[in-house]
């Protein structure tokens, strides 16, 4: 990814610890290095591990649960009254496993979550070494985590600090959207999160109903409000963003807030189309998220990044828009920026942190290679990723994952879903 569009053939990788120390060509590897373990990828794409910018892992187990219905009343019939029922500590420790199992054999190596008890997100992200944005939920109603928005933030804060040194779990707050916290928890969050300097992740212009509601409510924009609120800075991750005007573009550009991209999950509950091809001329960051597997249904970026392209294009009716490598950015280097972590991450650098996947474009249906780079976005599915590392740490050899027991974890979100199942259709 740095140098933009650079693709290096017969190249080997050279890690130590938790960091690449040198790529080079692979003679000249042979002669330099003696290395405890090798690994020879000969028909395989090395590129940096993905980068999951939004989603809401735990909400796993809710997959498939009420499909094809309007965003509200697939928040209000269904999904908030099935997390009202069930969500508790263990809810969210095997949804969020069951979601890094997910996340690893598709290529993700660092994902953003927003989800109740994120302190349990953070302690299975933690024992199973993955990376992870953790951005603790606030809200003005109760929930099983907390019960107004100064208990949510006050946990959020002790989470933060928890976390402070950590090397997989990075805090941020997650506000959930304009229409669900008010005016005072808004301007508080933009003021502490200046202090700790962290990060702030918003579901924001979403649908036309929202930003309708906003403007008969307040007389503006949800992006406007925010605005005069204080929270629009470049540490502010606006997820969806389907509902723009040039003077919302404009206003982004200028603030250097990111832009998190769900084109997935917006096909399917209809939301609207984010213009992807806009932003990234007006010079604003734009990453990708999936959503959860409640409103996407998988967790896969490569998939998203070929959607986001092809979407781009149409919305653009531009078919350059929105290019190979512009979709690769968006899935590993550009949701690094957006979390603060580029310095770290999103790349393959000397210095930087050895978070690694191999795509197999050895197979049948990925013949001939032309341009790897294109292959990667356009031609290549999952279940291609056939390893992965997470500072140096191998996670999946040859699509058996190392530190996730898949089969007792089946067996136990079988039994989420036998009771999950039974109660929705109750209601």
């Amino acid at each position: 990814m740095t140098p933009r569009n650079t693709v290096l053939e017969n190249h080997s990788l050279v890690i130590s610890g938790h960091k690449i120390i040198d790529i080079l060509p692979c003679e000249n590897a042979a002669a330099k290095y003696t290395a405890n373990e090798t690994f020879e990828l000969n028909t395989h794409a090395v590129l940096p591990g993905l980068i999951n910018a939004h989603g809401h892992s735990a909400m796993s187990l809710f997959r498939g649960l009420a499909d094809d219905l309007p965003l509200m009343e697939w928040l209000n019939d269904h999904i908030w009254p099935a997390e009202a029922k069930w969500v508790n500590e263990d809810f969210v420790a095997d949804g969020t496993l069951l979601a890094i199992a997910e996340m690893i054999r598709s290529g993700t190596t660092c994902y953003s979550d927003m989800y109740f008890f994120p302190n349990i997100s953070a302690k299975v992200a933690t024992e199973h070494k993955i990376r992870t944005q953790i951005c603790f939920p606030v809200l003005d109603f109760p929930t099983a985590w907390a019960q107004n928005a100064d208990d949510y933030i006050h946990k959020g804060i002790e989470l933060f600090n928890q976390y402070r040194n950590s090397d997989y779990v990075t805090v941020a707050f997650g506000p959930h959207a304009p229409y669900t916290v008010s005016d005072a928890p808004l301007k508080q969050i933009a003021t502490l999160a200046e202090q700790l300097n962290a990060q702030i992740q918003i579901h924001l212009h979403e649908t036309a109903f929202e930003v309708q509601e906003s403007i008969e409510k307040t007389g503006m924009r949800p992006l406007q409000r925010l605005a005069n609120l204080g929270l629009l800075s470049p540490s502010l991750q606006c997820v969806h963003m389907t509902q723009l005007n040039d003077d919302d573009i404009a206003l982004l550009a200028e603030s250097k807030a990111h832009v998190i991209h769900c084109p997935e999950s917006n096909l399917k509950l209809a939301s609207g189309f984010s213009p992807v091809d806009k932003l990234l001329k007006s010079g604003i960051n734009v990453a990708l998220g999936t959503d959860g597997a409640a409103s996407n249904n998988d967790l896969d970026l490569l998939g998203e990044m070929k959607t986001a392209a092809l979407i781009g294009k149409a919305v653009s009716s531009d078919a350059s828009a929105v290019n190979a490598h512009q979709a690769l950015e968006m899935a590993t280097i550009n949701g690094a920026k957006s979390m603060g972590l580029e310095d770290k991450i999103g790349s393959l650098e000397v210095g930087k942190l050895a978070d690694i996947i191999a795509v197999d474009l050895g197979s049948i249906d990925c013949q001939p290679v032309y341009d790897p780079l294109s292959h990667i976005v356009y031609a290549t599915n999952s279940h291609q990723v056939t390893h992965s590392w997470i500072g140096g740490e191998i996670h999946m050899n040859n699509r058996q994952l190392s530190m996730i027991d898949t089969l007792h974890l089946t067996e136990r979100v079988r039994k989420w879903a036998e009771k999950i199942k039974a109660a929705d259709a109750a209601n």
